[in-house]
């Protein structure tokens, strides 16, 4: 068996030091365009906000730089993966005012910082985006910004407003925190598309939301509660959170038991743990479920087990990721009200408004498929807004597409498809081409699985 690198991995990521602050502004505007109007850039509502002139906005041209931080992207894609490169323009740093101070990045220790990108060559769009995870604004340069600034889009993310293992710390109520991910961005969103006018003189004709698991999520809730801010979406694996579950809550605790050996694996598959993921156990065991469920169950039910993880997660690696013993018996369904009322203030109704494209896994051992992105199918057709949907299974697809370097035989990247179903989105908003009806890509035998994927292939849902 090939070494499972993720746990160092996952280490560093909690444990990463703080990246050094931007330097100034390289060259302003030339004749030939480059940068044009940076100087008119005013993020609107911001505390701070730093701007650079850059020869490159992506990956390639600012690694090394204070511009991006490979080690908050670390492990959301595949090590082959295509980059583009070569797209000069204007990058945009700062933050909205807050009173948290968890993200340490240019050394502000500030939250709610955010990160814009105008390339040189616009195509009259934008795109936003949160962070996944508890990680922060930085998190999907590779897996996002670059391809949508390579095609000219301009670009925007935010850290949401808290994150980090801790992020349960914030905010005074059960929910605050997970509430002001929303809360976040829409303020980005907002100033982002004004920022958009500023450099090229008009709105952006097209905005477009998108993201990775949490960030998914935030492109559910958007869709659903702002719907005049954007013109469709495109959702990976998005949490799902709902009053009365499925949640993360109400499937890691049986996870967690398992660790404890107080449950069995047909106790996994119950809660929606996909048979065939068993090899995807162990990694998760140790990276992801312990971890996952303490620190959630903090955020919305904190008189659970107040001693655990109690102020904070952990100081080292170990402490931060092992589970609290108390969850191996957590039942979501019969704690009190109030911790069902915390969730509700942030759970989803299937009410989008506008179209979403959504991909998920069905080998995800973080977010089972059966208790996420399938329920929330259903909860969309229920509202009645079908028509707005499309939902792809990504055969062989996990929460991770790091995890594909070390199962190379097992898995399948889900960005090649992330990509292909951006595309189909901006067909269907712009050119009125609906994308292919709900199926399921399968894992081809042969080809370029981490550089293509082509949503016309696959078996459709029901046939």
């Amino acid at each position: 068996m090939r070494p499972i690198r993720g746990v160092p991995l996952v280490a560093a990521l909690l444990l990463a030091a703080v990246v050094g602050g931007p330097t100034p502004a390289a060259a302003g505007a030339g004749a030939d365009g480059h940068c044009a109007r940076q100087g008119h850039v005013r993020v609107p509502g911001a505390a701070l906000q730093q701007s650079a002139c850059l020869a490159d906005l992506t990956t390639t041209g600012l690694a090394g730089t204070p511009y991006t931080d490979p080690a908050d992207q670390a492990g959301l894609t595949a090590r082959d993966t295509p980059v583009p490169s070569g797209v000069p323009g204007v990058q945009v740093d700062g933050y909205f005012p807050d009173s948290s101070h968890f993200n340490t990045t240019h050394g502000w220790a500030h939250d709610a910082q955010f990160v814009i990108r105008l390339p040189d060559r616009w195509n009259g769009g934008l795109v936003v985006t949160g962070a996944p995870g508890t990680r922060k604004q930085y998190a999907t340069d590779k897996a996002i910004s670059d391809r949508v600034l390579a095609q000219g889009y301009a670009y925007a993310a935010t850290d949401k407003g808290n994150n980090g293992v801790d992020f349960y710390r914030d905010g005074v109520r059960p929910g605050d925190a997970v509430a002001e991910w929303n809360t976040r961005t829409t303020q980005l969103t907002r100033a982002a598309r004004r920022v958009v006018a500023q450099r090229y003189g008009h709105a952006p004709r097209r905005t477009y939301v998108t993201g990775i698991s949490n960030g998914g999520y935030l492109t559910r809730w958007q869709l659903e509660n702002h719907p005049e801010l954007y013109d469709g979406g495109v959702d990976w694996e998005g949490a799902l959170w709902t009053a009365d579950g499925p949640s993360l809550l109400t499937s890691l605790p049986t996870a967690v038991a398992r660790t404890y050996g107080a449950a069995r694996d047909e106790d996994l598959y119950a809660v929606g743990f996909a048979r065939g993921s068993e090899f995807l156990w162990p990694y998760h065991e140790k990276a992801y479920w312990g971890v996952t469920q303490k620190i959630y169950r903090a955020e919305f039910d904190p008189g659970y087990d107040p001693a655990c993880p109690g102020p904070s997660a952990g100081t080292t690696a170990e402490q931060i990721l092992a589970p609290c013993p108390s969850d191996a018996h957590y039942d979501y369904a019969s704690r009190p009200a109030a911790v069902h009322r915390a969730v509700a203030r942030v759970a989803l109704t299937g009410r989008i408004g506008r179209p979403l494209i959504t991909l998920h896994g069905d080998l995800d051992t973080l977010l089972p498929q059966s208790a996420d992105s399938d329920v929330y199918a259903r909860m969309v057709d229920a509202r009645g807004r079908g028509t707005l949907h499309r939902y792809y299974t990504v055969a062989g697809g996990t929460h991770v597409d790091g995890l594909y370097d070390t199962y190379p035989d097992r898995l399948r990247p889900i960005l090649p498809c992330y990509r292909s179903a951006f595309d189909a989105l901006v067909a269907w908003v712009e050119h009125g081409t609906p994308p292919p009806a709900d199926r399921t890509l399968g894992r081809p035998a042969h080809g370029d699985v981490v550089g293509s994927c082509t949503l016309d292939d696959g078996l459709r849902s029901g046939s």
